[in-house]
């Protein structure tokens, strides 16, 4: 029975937005009201429309077709005005405005495909979402920047098509390379945004360069490891077939990652360096590894167990591969090992070029 742990997603964040009403006070200036705006710029992106299903609070599905119209990249000044979460502040707000057309034959209430997109850095991470709380229900101004206006629509007649706006927060280090819309159906879909320098993101490394990182042995003390990327590779969901997969697992297709570890500390080491990779995608995901229990068994031929198996002792090197489930449409963007234990720190390869072939 396999055990398995989900990748994380981009969630919403709320913020707490103040604006003017009509009432004492009304006519005031919003904070940075005053200050000049700098028009939001335009990202190359095509406006590829593409067909899409969303699913309601009661779990229907209703068919879209979906069209990202622009990408654009806003200033710190845009949000002056709305208090911004600790973790957000220094982030530059992106613009993201799609329209939707409800290619069913009912009309769809409360339809809501916002939540499904997603902007994504060159090394995978997916920009935060963030809603805009208004705390005065007496204000005649939503608040929005200019540059992100569309509001949707509450109902959407069949062949109606309506446009919304989201903002989407990414550090300033990193640029967007992908849009990505996670289809309730499974799949992924992407569309490529241009004029991102190569796809160039601070902090990560080529694919194969070896770099330095920190575990812990069975007695929590840390041991210094180099860590080379060997390869990324597709395999099939049949290759899993020893194992109880649920139905949408069976939907998946896993990529097999290749790591060779050097202990370069003085403790010996249990090979199980892997459990501290993932997989970050195009389409926005985190992709933990797939720990399968296969006690005595043969395990996947395609993606061994450890080699040697056997503690590594210093200056010993060993090789390790993990599993990762990926969406039909997505693809690895980055390679990502999270370490243990005092000084360690996430080292992030990018993926390399034929990964996935």
């Amino acid at each position: 029975m396999p055990i398995r742990t989900a990748g994380a997603v981009s969630v919403g964040v709320l913020m707490l937005l103040t604006v003017g009403c009509a009432g004492p006070g009304a006519g005031k200036a919003m904070p940075g009201a005053s200050e000049a705006v700098t028009p939001a710029k335009s990202l190359p992106m095509k406006a590829i429309a593409r067909p899409a299903t969303w699913t309601d609070a009661g779990h229907k599905v209703h068919h879209l077709r979906i069209t990202p119209t622009r990408l654009a990249r806003g200033s710190d000044s845009d949000l002056a005005h709305i208090q911004l979460d600790d973790d957000l502040k220094g982030m530059v707000p992106y613009y993201l405005t799609f329209s939707y057309t409800n290619t069913g034959r009912k009309t769809v209430s409360e339809v809501d495909p916002a939540r499904n997109f997603s902007v994504n850095g060159a090394d995978g991470q997916a920009a935060e979402q963030v809603s805009l709380f208004q705390s005065n229900p007496m204000a005649t101004s939503s608040g929005l920047p200019p540059e992100c206006r569309e509001s949707g629509a509450a109902e959407l007649a069949a062949g109606a098509t309506a446009a919304i706006c989201r903002i989407f927060m990414l550090p300033k280090d990193q640029r967007p390379a992908t849009v990505s819309y996670k289809d309730d159906g499974g799949d992924t879909l992407i569309w490529q945004v241009g004029g991102a320098k190569g796809g160039a993101s601070a902090g990560m490394l080529p694919a194969g360069k070896s770099a330095d990182g920190v575990t812990e042995d069975s007695r929590s003390r840390p041991v210094p490891l180099l860590i080379t990327p060997k390869g990324v590779r597709t395999g099939s969901i049949a290759d899993l077939s020893r194992f109880d997969l649920d139905a949408d697992e069976k939907k998946l297709i896993p990529y097999y990652v290749t790591m060779q570890y050097r202990n370069s500390g003085k403790y010996d080491l249990l090979p199980s360096m892997s459990d501290g990779v993932a997989l970050r995608t195009t389409g926005g995901r985190t992709v933990q590894k797939l720990t399968l229990i296969d006690i005595g068994g043969p395990g996947v031929g395609q993606c061994p167990d450890a080699v040697p198996h056997k503690m590594v002792k210093p200056r010993g090197t060993v090789t390790e591969c993990s599993i990762h489930l990926l969406p039909k449409g997505d693809a690895p963007a980055a390679v990502v090992f999270t370490g243990e234990g005092e000084g360690s720190e996430r080292v992030t390869w990018r993926a390399p070029a034929d990964a996935g072939k």
